[in-house]
């Protein structure tokens, strides 16, 4: 008999970390599940901490090194289960993280997507995330009315919180394999699933996103990435201000890593498609200065953030 999910774990070079993140996966409450790991040609000792772990659930697949996205993609294919569920390698679940989603899914089960709250992590510093036009209501779960207007601060999907029926990507494709090293693959997803079906969303924090773990992909030589391209997305954004604001706040943070790594050139290309009256005070202030002031804003920003003090451009 087929699990309940199936559970997509790529990895690559991770090997202080897998250890932790699937003995989260072995302590959920509900235990109905496959996992798959997919090893994307990692070069350290990472296929080997996972071989060492023994469970008849645990499968790991090898792979030549072809990037974030042709692994989730080689696990969604190899999945027995028509629900899959996605978590990275350096990534936490709560142990009632796989029971929240069956709730979700029990209660809403017509969604092209399902997404649970979560928190970030630094070291000790625990980050909140912040939903718009969500219900305040403890653990509260529903669809959302509108997945674009409820993510401009954090976004309501992230990809160690979220299951997707394999049946969804049949219809809308899997993850686009020329974004690469994590510069959008995921985001671009949700847009596609998000423009034609429903999400469901639980507040019921049960992910959490390490931020200070070795390697995050997310860390890349920005100039080596190849970023979702959102102006396939314009002509849509044209009849749905939401889906504009939310690629211009994109299009925002890109310019601003443009920026970081001195390429002004590549950060005025996405400026000139912005709408400025989608971004803040804030935005509309940073993308005017150089990379110089920005560095110096980004050393305090994160000077502060482990003292505690959190600050975002984003509210």
């Amino acid at each position: 008999m087929r699990p309940f999910f199936s559970i997509i774990i790529p990895l690559y070079n991770k090997e202080n970390h897998i250890k932790s993140t699937l003995e989260h996966v072995l302590a959920q409450t509900f235990k109905d599940f496959e996992i798959i790991v997919i090893n994307d040609g990692s070069t350290d000792k990472s296929k080997t901490v996972v071989e060492r772990i023994k469970d008849d659930r645990l499968k790991l697949l090898n792979i030549k090194n072809q990037g974030v996205s042709h692994a989730r993609n080689y696990g969604i294919e190899k999945a027995s289960s028509n629900l899959i569920v996605f978590l990275d390698a350096d990534d936490l679940w709560r142990n009632n993280h796989l029971t929240n989603l069956k709730a979700l899914y029990t209660a809403f089960p017509n969604c092209g997507l399902y997404a649970t709250a979560y928190q970030k992590k630094n070291n000790k510093i625990t980050i909140s995330s912040v939903y718009n036009h969500i219900s305040s209501t403890k653990n509260w779960m529903g669809i959302v009315d509108n997945y674009f207007e409820s993510s401009v601060v954090n976004s309501i999907a992230w990809t160690s919180a979220v299951m997707i029926p394999k049946s969804i990507f049949e219809t809308i494709g899997n993850f686009n394999e020329n974004i690469t090293l994590g510069a959008g693959e995921d985001t671009d997803l949700w847009i596609r699933i998000a423009l034609k079906y429903p999400v469901a969303f639980s507040t019921k924090v049960t992910a959490i996103y390490i931020l200070h773990s070795d390697n995050r992909i997310s860390k890349s030589n920005t100039s080596l990435r190849q970023f979702l391209d959102l102006d396939v997305y314009e002509n849509e954004a044209n009849c749905n201000a939401s889906l504009k604001k939310y690629l211009d706040l994109n299009r925002f943070s890109i310019a601003i890593q443009y920026k970081l790594a001195g390429n002004p050139n590549k950060a005025k290309s996405l400026i000139d498609k912005i709408d400025a009256t989608n971004l803040n005070t804030k935005q509309r202030s940073l993308l005017k200065l150089n990379s110089t002031a920005l560095k110096c804003l980004l050393n305090i920003k994160n000077r502060l953030q482990n003292s505690g003090i959190l600050l975002s451009s984003y509210k």
